[in-house]
This record gives C-alpha cells, structure tokens and sequence, in this order.
C-alpha cells in the first residue's frame, strides 16, 4: 500500500450536480483513537489520522514542554493495530500533569500548558519575501495528497527560503503541526527560522507551537484568531493568512516581509466570503 493509499477507506457516495446524480467508488478520511504513553503513564488521548503516530507523539511532547529533545527519548513504537504509541524516556521521573485543558482546535486533542505569554520574543532577523511564501503555499498545496483525494483532513509544513523540508496530514490542524515537529526531531532538523504552513485556521495553540519551534512567520490559507494575533506581537511572530493566487494578509510584524508598517496606506475593511476552516 502507498503512502497515498493509507488514511483513506473506500465509501461509495452519491454525486449530485445540477439535476444529475451518479454513484461514486471514492473514500473518506480515516479517523482513529490514539492513547499516548510515557514511562507506562497515559498522557494524552487524541482522535487523529493512522499516519505518522510515532511522530506525532514525538511532536506532541515536544511541544508540550515534556521533553527538550531528541535525546530524552529512548524508545518510541507503536502498536501494530495503531491504537497507542509508547514512548519512554531516558530519566525516570516524568510526572503526568494534574491537569488538562482541552484546546479549540479540531480531532480532539489536547494541551497540557495554560496558553499565556510566557515565552520571551524571538530572537531572530529573519526576513523574507511574499513571493516565497506564495511559493511556499504552493507546496503545501502539492502535499496534500489526502485532501486532494477525498478532502477532510488539513495538511501543515515546514520549509525554508528554497524548500519544502517536510509535510504531514492529519485530521486536526493540531496533529499535522505535531507531527512535523515529531519528523523534525527524529531527522535531527533545525526549525529555527523556518516558515509553518497550515491549511487550517491559527488559533493561539498553535501559535504556542510555533513558538516552541523558534518559527518566526506562520501562514494559513484561512485566518488567526484574536488570541493568536496577540501571541504573536509579543513573540515578534509574522502571521500570514487568506494567501491566495492574487494576495494574502499579514496580521503581524510586516516587517518581517519587507514592509514598513508607518509607510503603508490604510484602505477601507473589505468583506469576505472565504471558509474560516
């Protein structure tokens, strides 16, 4: 099986168009339950893809502050039907959180950390160009092979000024950035000054993983939330949204783009019509 095939079951469906109707052999996103242990404790439990687990797990430690690297983690596997992944560390004094706070984004998963402006700004000068993140969009738009196929996933990467570096799917926005962080640190790659590209909305979670990951301009296809956009000014983040064929928005540090805020005119708010999702 490819790795276009995994994450699809076949479902016949109904196509109606106009007053025509036909019966397809197409598919639907698969949808599973994965229980994540660490040092034999459940931590979290989180509805996502059969995709990259082991990697997601990876991610979402990480960017949950459970573990700073690579070399905390001794072992990672998953179960051969898929329904939990253990990992364990390389100390023996983990502790599960006493509390879990359920996030706002989508496939159910969940974060450990009370989302405040903890974290100091970021300490970076990256500065790149509309065209690239034009670019940029492109690829995630070529990496979607799930969604292109059926629909109903979202697709996140991470790439630098010439490259996508790597992609992941997943049936929340959430689990898609994990997963990459989990590939990132299994491949020993470096995410600082690197561009995020999510087809989801940014809401303030996921600016908070951004952030762990020194990732200095997040982009959507959709918008951030108001929570988000406010991380983001403190955390020196340039968040790019609604990129399309003809423009897109930046919401925070323009300069980060090349642009002058004080020099800029301001025009009238337009409306929009775009999905928010």
């Amino acid at each position: 099986m490819t790795d276009s095939e995994r994450g699809v079951l076949a479902h016949r469906y109904w196509l109606i168009e106009g007053d025509h109707a036909e019966a397809v052999d197409g598919g639907v996103i698969e949808e599973t339950l994965l229980a994540i242990y660490v040092n034999g404790q459940e931590l979290a439990t989180v509805m996502c893809s059969p995709l990259d687990q082991e990697a997601l797990a990876v991610g979402f430690l990480y960017n949950e502050g459970v573990i700073d690297s690579m070399a905390e983690i001794g072992l990672v596997q998953k179960n051969v039907v898929g329904t939990t992944v253990d990992v364990l560390l390389t100390h023996s004094d983990f502790k599960p959180p006493r509390r879990m706070v359920l996030t706002s984004g989508c496939g159910g998963g969940i974060t450990l950390q009370y989302l405040t402006g903890a974290h100091p700004p970021l300490e970076s000068n990256y500065v790149t160009t509309p065209a690239v993140i034009r670019q940029r969009m492109r690829d995630l738009q070529g990496a979607a092979q799930l969604y292109n196929r059926v629909r109903g996933v979202h697709t996140a990467l991470l790439a630098d000024e010439a490259q996508m570096r790597v992609s992941a799917e997943d049936i929340g926005r959430h689990n898609a950035v994990d997963k990459i962080t989990g590939k990132a640190l299994q491949a020993g790659m470096d995410t600082t000054d690197c561009l995020l590209l999510t087809s989801g909305r940014i809401s303030s979670e996921m600016l908070t993983k951004a952030r762990r990951m020194r990732i200095p301009v997040v982009v959507s296809r959709t918008a951030p939330t108001s929570v988000a956009v406010k991380l983001a000014q403190a955390w020196r983040i340039c968040i790019v949204g609604y990129v399309r064929q003809g423009g897109m928005r930046v919401y925070t540090h323009p300069q980060r783009l090349g642009l002058d805020e004080h020099a800029l005119p301001i025009a009238a708010a337009a409306r929009t019509s775009d999905d928010e999702e």
